[in-house]
C-alpha cells in the first residue's frame, strides 16, 4: 500500500469495524428479552451479522499491520475505540432499539453500497460481500417502522418520541476524522456529507409512509467525540462485560 494510503486506510477500517463491533454486542442482549419470538430471533441474527462484519474488518486491519482480531477487538479500552456514540448506548426499550435499528443500518447500507467501489480492493470487496446482508437488515427495520408508525396512538407516541431522542445521536454517524479529506481524495470513499445526503433521502422516504414526523434535521445539534475517542459512560462497562473471557485466559483454544 503507498504510505500516503496507510493511515486514512486504518482510520477509516477502525471506525467500521468498531462500529460494527459494538452495535453488535448490543443487539445480542435481546436474547431472550424481545418483545415477540420472531424479533428476539432477528436481533439475534443481525447481533451475529454484526460480528461477522466486524472481524472481517479487523481482519483487515491486520493485513495492514494491525494486531490481531481478537487482540483488537478485546484489548482496548473506550478512549481507544472509534464508533459512533449511536452505537455504544443501552438497548432501552424495544421502540429505541428499533429506531437505532432504523437510522443506523440505512445509513450502513448505504456505506457499504459506495465502499463496494473503493480504490482500497480489499475493502471493496468485503463490501460486496456485507452489502446483501444489510439490505435484509434495512428491510426488517422498515417493516417494523412502518407498522408501529402506523398503528396505535400509543405506539405512534412512543415511536415519535425514541426518533426525536435518537436523531442527534444518529448525526454522530456522520463525524470527520483527520482524515477525511485524504480518504475522499484517494477515492477510499466519497465522503460523510455525501453519505448523510443519501441517508436523509433514504430514511424521509421510509417514513413519508408512517404516522411519525422527522423533524428539521438542520435545526438539530449532532452528538460528537465518538470518532475522536470520546464516548459516554455506558461503553467502557459494555467493554469490560464483553472482553471478560478474553482476558481470563488470552490463549485459550475452544
Amino acid at each position: 500500500m503507498p504510505p500516503n494510503l496507510q493511515d486514512p486506510t486504518l482510520d477509516l477500517l477502525y471506525r467500521l469495524a468498531d462500529d460494527q463491533l459494538i452495535l453488535g454486542h448490543r443487539n445480542s442482549e435481546w436474547n431472550g428479552l424481545g418483545p415477540i419470538l420472531e424479533e428476539d430471533i432477528a436481533f439475534s441474527s443481525m447481533a451475529q451479522d454484526k460480528l461477522g462484519h466486524a472481524l472481517q474488518l479487523y481482519t483487515l486491519l491486520h493485513e495492514l499491520g494491525e494486531a490481531e482480531p481478537d487482540t483488537v477487538a478485546f484489548t482496548r479500552n473506550a478512549p481507544q475505540f472509534h464508533c459512533c456514540q449511536l452505537v455504544e448506548l443501552p438497548i432501552g426499550e424495544y421502540d429505541f432499539s428499533l429506531i437505532r435499528h432504523f437510522l443506523f443500518d440505512h445509513a450502513e447500507l448505504l456505506r457499504f453500497e459506495a465502499l463496494a467501489a473503493s480504490s482500497y480492493e480489499p475493502l471493496a470487496q468485503v463490501a460486496r460481500k456485507l452489502k446483501g446482508e444489510l439490505k435484509y437488515h434495512v428491510l426488517h427495520a422498515n417493516t417494523w417502522v412502518k407498522r408501529l408508525g402506523t398503528a396505535t396512538e400509543e405506539a405512534i407516541g412512543r415511536m415519535q418520541g425514541a426518533l426525536e431522542f435518537t436523531l442527534p445521536y444518529a448525526l454522530g454517524i456522520f463525524e470527520k476524522t483527520a482524515q477525511e479529506e485524504a480518504i475522499v481524495a484517494e477515492g477510499l470513499f466519497i465522503g460523510e456529507d455525501e453519505l448523510r445526503a443519501r441517508w436523509e433521502e433514504s430514511i424521509t422516504r421510509v417514513l413519508r409512509q408512517t404516522a411519525l414526523e422527522l423533524p428539521d434535521l438542520r435545526t438539530l445539534t449532532p452528538v460528537l467525540g465518538g470518532r475522536q475517542g470520546q464516548h459516554t459512560e455506558h461503553l467502557q462497562p459494555l467493554l469490560d462485560e464483553m472482553a471478560e473471557v478474553f482476558r481470563l485466559d488470552p490463549t485459550a483454544d475452544w
